[in-house]
């Protein structure tokens, strides 16, 4: 189960690998567009807006879990010293994730709002709350994961040991 689940916190990495790409496609063919023929491609700004915000959204339930966010470990020496480095990171894992409930409940407000008024993006008419449904959905799945890590950590630390 534990396997499946490793598994299946890929799909976002992949999603947000696959709109690097596409946004690394985009702005190369926009500077050879825009250098060479004059016609830059009009919807590369907006694009840009939504491939970048799928791109931070889509893997904070990985960075967030796995520890690859930036951390200042002033005081790792001391939980360390009396083992309580664990309890801890278990503690900080459920505090952060029930914490995501404000920047959740914003974007979802947000998004109602805009779908509620009708916004659009300029050029391509992408209704806007797609995007922030999105950025919700991702906070739901990094509130979940960093909770339930939180919780494992704290009441069975051996079920997050990676096997080689």
């Amino acid at each position: 189960m534990v396997q499946f689940f490793r598994r299946l916190c890929w799909l976002p990495v992949l999603i947000a690998g696959a709109a690097l790409m596409a946004l690394m496609i985009m702005t190369f063919a926009d500077v050879i567009l825009r250098s060479v023929f004059n016609a830059p491609i009009e919807e590369a700004t907006e694009l840009t807006r939504i491939f970048v915000a799928i791109i931070v959204f889509a893997v904070m339930p990985e960075i967030s879990v796995t520890g690859g966010q930036i951390a200042v470990d002033l005081t790792d020496g001391h939980f360390k010293t009396f083992g309580l480095d664990g309890i801890r990171d278990g503690i900080l894992h459920i505090v952060c994730g029930v914490m995501l409930l404000w920047p959740l409940q914003r974007v979802w407000v947000l998004a109602e709002r805009w779908r509620d008024y009708g916004d659009i993006t300029e050029y391509l008419s992408i209704p806007q709350y797609l995007v922030g449904w999105f950025i919700a959905l991702c906070l739901v799945l990094t509130m979940a994961t960093m909770i339930i890590t939180g919780v494992l950590q704290l009441f069975a630390p051996q079920v997050l040991v990676e096997e080689d």
